[in-house]
């Protein structure tokens, strides 16, 4: 009986397996396959302005205007990357080079970042490029 019921909403008739039994009948409600033009055009411009700031980092000059822009975009859920001292990870990092060690520990460690990286909450933006520590080969 359930199931008839459900059966006979989506199709839009009454239970009398008929036409709707008002105007007011209740009528189930069909999936959102888009966002709200507002919302849609609110991301949209958030991306936009990200990216905007992401190449002004690239050529600020002043230590305080990066400073600055990141700060800005910290408050709004994006991070610099700058992996310094963690492990090597070419999903998450992009190797721009290698430094020679004679410390096994230090073998694929990030020894620095040339260029910062940025993620929105967890999707990255742009993967730091960084140098990687890598073991002398004899």
């Amino acid at each position: 009986m359930p199931a008839q019921i459900i059966q006979e909403a989506d199709a839009g008739r009454g239970t009398d397996g008929g036409k709707p039994t008002s105007d007011t009948d209740v009528h189930p409600l069909q999936p959102v396959t888009t966002m709200p033009v507002g919302l849609e055009r609110a991301l949209a411009d958030r991306e936009a302005l990200i990216q905007m700031c992401l190449y002004a980092l690239d050529r600020a000059r002043s230590g305080g205007v990066v400073e600055r822009l990141e700060e800005g975009l910290a408050a709004i859920g994006v991070q610099a990357l700058r992996p310094d001292g963690e492990r090597f990870d070419p999903a998450r990092h992009e190797a721009g080079g290698a430094v020679p060690t004679e410390d096994p520990a230090l073998d694929g460690v990030v020894a620095e970042t040339e260029v910062t990286g940025f993620a929105d909450h967890d999707r990255l933006l742009r993967a730091p490029i960084v140098m990687v520590y890598a073991k002398k080969t004899p």
